[in-house]
């Protein structure tokens, strides 16, 4: 799987310009020091409740005793995520008594699911990373709400958008225990140095700084057109700037067509970029061919000579820039996404556990990933974002994740969703089909604007339709 697409919210005020300039104070120099709040992580230790049937910990997260229970969780993480998702699951166990097993699951998560389901073994658990995807499993009445434990989480440590974006008429199913900020660009300090280069703000100064690394002799942008989501968040990001947050939302809806003026201009924008081929690395046919891991280690691997000079996505790329020698906040840091209209985009998203059946295990697994103790065991993993804002700042690794996370947490409601991830996944979030393939034909041949526009409004009409 592509490193989870987890992250893709915008500010649904004017607050964006506030966001982008936290963003910008926090990731341009790539180690501002934060100074760690307080909020409640506190130790993790188990004591016994009141009643004697469940374990609390200092966090506040009360857990039932599970001892025997077996139960399965199904996400698409693979690798590093994976792993330090099992340093959580792991902790529940100790916790309960419990057992838990991963269940890798394969893009879309909804047909995966459905085919466990219809062989008649769901897991009790799935990480749904589209909204999209949350509402599908309600519709198919897969999902379970949320318990009251869960819910008692989520009102202490979530902002009420992320409460509404696990929720469904009215109801709340999903958890969200991953976030991402999907608004920035990681550059190769040493690629930036030796071309005199300097993070830009803005879409135009973006172009022009990829034009000096050029001229000194590395292709200056790295993209992983092979997995059709990065291009999403590529359109989402110029098209949330360039036409403001009212249009964002009208179209994440289709309550204004692909064929719209709007999408005419940010597809503009884009082929500024990707009508270039050699400011791409492998250019139009080598991105198609690169993978999002690859896209983010190629930009720094090679030394003085590396294939790409800097990389758009989130967060979350911290662990592929891990599995390298880069160290972050030196050799890697992050700039926000250079703003193509007024004001820099801001662009999240998640993950969300949703219950699959209406069991205690499922119900606890629920109520221990919204509580501020898991996610501080997920923080200190690295490549972790969390929106529990109780979640002292403290648990991150290093400064510029710490400055990634305030940025986020520091939106609260004013946040907009990842707009594919809104979609039906049949259109936001399947490989070889709708907005992905449509946006990989778009970065072979970035002429044809309105060709590309007419598939996208057939493809997002069919969708919707169903």
């Amino acid at each position: 799987m592509r490193t989870t697409r987890t992250g893709r919210t915008t500010t649904r005020t004017g607050t964006r310009s506030t966001t982008g300039r936290t963003l910008l104070a926090a990731l341009a120099v790539g180690s501002l020091a934060l100074s760690a709040a307080a909020c409640g992580s506190g130790d993790s230790k188990s004591t016994p409740s009141a009643s004697g049937g469940a374990t609390t910990s200092a966090g506040g997260v009360q857990l039932p005793k599970l001892d025997g229970e077996k139960i399965e969780v199904a996400a698409v993480w693979t690798g590093a995520e994976q792993a330090n998702f099992v340093k959580v699951l792991k902790e529940f166990e100790k916790r309960t008594g419990a057992t838990v097993t991963f269940v890798p699951a394969q893009d879309p998560i909804v047909n995966f699911l459905g085919t466990k389901i219809a062989g008649g073994s769901p897991p009790d658990v799935a990480m749904l990373p589209q909204v999209g995807a949350i509402q599908q499993a309600v519709a198919k009445k897969w999902a379970k709400p949320a318990g009251a434990e869960a819910k008692a989480q989520l009102t202490a440590n979530y902002s009420k958008v992320w409460q509404d974006l696990g929720s469904v008429d009215g109801t709340q199913y999903g958890v969200y225990f991953k976030a991402a900020n999907k608004s920035l660009v990681w550059y190769n300090t040493k690629v930036f140095d030796n071309a005199g280069a300097t993070p830009p703000a803005t879409w135009k100064n973006f172009l022009t700084t990829a034009d000096t690394i050029s001229a000194s002799g590395v292709t200056p942008v790295s993209v992983g057109g092979a997995d059709g989501w990065t291009l999403t968040d590529w359109f989402e990001n110029v098209y949330l700037s360039q036409a403001g947050p009212d249009k964002y939302d009208q179209l994440a809806k289709h309550a204004i067509k692909w064929t719209d003026p709007s999408v005419k201009d940010a597809l503009t924008t884009l082929a500024q970029l990707f009508g270039k081929p050699n400011l791409i690395a492998g250019g139009a046919n080598g991105a198609l061919q690169t993978e999002f891991p690859a896209s983010v280690t190629q930009t720094f691997t090679g030394g003085d000579q590396p294939k790409a000079g800097m990389v758009f996505e989130g967060d979350f790329a911290a662990v592929n820039i891990a599995e390298t020698s880069a160290k972050l906040g030196t050799d890697a840091k992050a700039f926000p996404f250079p703003a193509v209209g007024d004001k820099a985009p801001v662009v999240t998203g998640g993950d969300a556990a949703v219950a699959l059946k209406d069991t205690k295990g499922a119900q606890a697994l629920l109520t221990w990933l919204g509580s501020t103790d898991a996610a501080k065991i997920a923080a200190g993993s690295g490549g972790f974002i969390s929106p529990n804002k109780a979640l002292d700042f403290g648990a991150y690794p290093n400064d510029v994740q710490r400055g990634i996370a305030k940025a986020l947490i520091g939106a609260g409601d004013n946040v907009r969703f990842d707009m594919s991830d809104q979609a039906p996944q049949s259109f936001g979030g399947t490989p070889g089909k709708g907005e992905w393939k449509d946006l990989q034909d778009f970065l072979k041949n970035p002429s044809d604007i309105a060709g590309t526009q007419s598939r996208l409004e057939a493809d997002a009409a069919a969708a919707f339709k169903n």
